[in-house]
């Protein structure tokens, strides 16, 4: 791997850059690979797997997961001795667990840190696909804050909406959004998480075409984007309120001059981390003094990442809410559908052709973003009800307010696969109608059993495409 002169002359002077090892660390060592475990989910403790504090044994072939060492800064992240072929581990498909790079799982010490989880939190992901900082964010809060987990780029916002389904989430929006969109809200964040688009240096060991594209050019463009980003969703968060800003870049363009550029222009107060434990997580302070931490792959088990906290000393105003009216289904829909769900706080609604679940704390927000802001995906989707039955919504499938009632049969590994590649189905179960498809007591999704055959209903737009080959781990 051959780094570009001119990137390694713009690190010279930085905190923490070491030029003689950060070179070798890329030309001789392999990007760890991590994962993050759900803990809506747990399947380490419902399936064939056993924990022995931040050691994780495999009993169980299929995933190839070998002994794990524990991420020191994230307290569900777990390294991997090799990297196994997610695409053909079912659990992996159930939301079991996100596969994350570990320097980026230190956002859960801003959220530990610097606020009370216990307290309902009105959090925007404001870059969030493909999802990884959005479910663990999701993780974190309680179960009565609310996260809009936005992606101006429609084909990613899809591809975060997957994400989010998979998790299981009941409390996330899922918006597509023009930072500026959010004007719209002054005042209404508690949180707001800005992983910013940005040149990508801090991932050249992962993805090698990255080196190609980068330049000195286009550093400067990212770093006018960035502040383009922060001054145009900046009013939606309220006085007092928590920014955690973040890149995977390197260069001090789009990191420390941003910290200056928030601190000086924006009007906001840095805060420090104690990263106590952490100390080859590299603090660097600029001219303003402003703190943020920066982490390189030849100090510490990851990639290149940096990330900086400040608080909002000034108001933009709040939000005056206005919510819309509710699409409210009928009392019979609601008879049926509550046949289906763990129903106890839960308001239903229609929505995008939809019966959605919402949380009851969260109705008025979504009736109250709804007309300001293009909302893709909130609460769990349930379904339709045709002729007095529901069609069940792949993500109920995939969500805790499932009733525990519901008919299911287990699939083998074999049939797992094929089930998630969507593939015609040679097992027939012998009670009919539909049930789930799941996989070591974790379910992939829905299946209706007719008299004669059984239709897989896994959605297409989502299935394996890949034939699985010889080998459990990736190239």
């Amino acid at each position: 791997m051959k780094l570009p002169e001119a990137f390694l002359q713009s690190l010279e002077g930085v905190s923490g850059f070491n030029k003689e090892t950060f070179i070798k660390v890329h030309e001789e060592a392999q990007a760890p690979t991590s994962i993050r475990i759900n803990p809506a989910k747990t399947f380490m403790a419902n399936a064939q797997w056993s924990i022995d504090n931040t050691k994780i044994y495999e009993t169980h072939s299929p995933s190839a997961f070998q002994q794990l060492k524990g991420v020191p800064w994230c307290a569900n992240g777990f390294y991997l001795d090799k990297r196994p072929s997610f695409t053909f581990d079912p659990l992996f498909h159930a939301g079991c667990y996100y596969v994350q790079e570990a320097s980026s799982m230190f956002l859960e010490q801003p959220f530990k840190q610097l606020l009370d989880l216990s307290q309902p939190l009105k959090v925007l992901d404001l870059c969030a696909s493909p999802g990884g900082k959005s479910t663990h964010i999701q993780s974190l809060i309680s179960a009565e804050s609310l996260l809009v987990s936005n992606e101006v780029i429609k084909p990613r916002s899809i591809v975060l909406t997957d994400t989010i389904i998979r998790w299981g989430c009941k409390n996330v929006f899922v918006t597509n959004n023009d930072p500026k969109a959010f004007q719209k809200t002054p005042g209404y964040f508690d949180v707001m998480v800005v992983d910013a688009p940005c040149s990508g240096s801090g991932l050249f060991r992962k993805d090698e075409d990255a080196i190609n594209e980068w330049s000195l050019n286009n550093v400067e463009l990212c770093s006018q984007r960035q502040q383009r980003i922060l001054a145009d969703a900046l009013p939606a968060l309220k006085e007092g309120g928590l920014l955690i800003y973040s890149t995977c870049s390197y260069s001090t363009e789009e990191d420390e001059e941003i910290m200056d550029w928030l601190a000086d222009e924006m009007r906001l107060e840095n805060v420090e981390l104690n990263i106590e434990g952490f100390e080859r997580v590299v603090t660097s302070r600029t001219n303003s003094g402003a703190v943020g931490y920066r982490f390189y792959p030849d100090k510490i088990k990851g990639e290149g990442f940096f990330m900086a906290c400040f608080r909002k000393r000034t108001s933009d105003g709040s939000t005056r809410l206005r919510p819309a009216k509710p699409d409210v289904v009928s009392s019979n829909e609601k008879s049926i559908i509550e046949k289906w769900t763990n129903h106890g706080d839960l308001q239903f609604i229609r929505f995008r052709s939809e019966i959605v679940a919402l949380p009851s704390q969260l109705l008025q927000d979504f009736l109250s973003l709804h007309p300001l802001l293009n909302i893709l995906y909130a609460g769990v989707f349930v379904g339709q009800v045709l002729k007095n039955k529901l069609v069940p919504h792949h993500a109920l499938a995939q969500n805790p307010v499932l009733s525990k009632s519901t008919p299911s049969v287990d699939l083998d590994y074999d049939d797992a696969i094929k089930y998630l590649q969507r593939q015609e189905l040679s097992f027939h179960p012998p009670t009919g109608g539909w049930q789930l498809a799941r996989y070591q007591k974790h379910s992939l999704g829905w299946v209706n059993v007719l008299k004669n055959r059984t239709n897989n209903y896994y959605p297409k737009e989502i299935r394996i495409l890949k034939s699985k080959n010889d080998s459990a781990f990736e190239k």
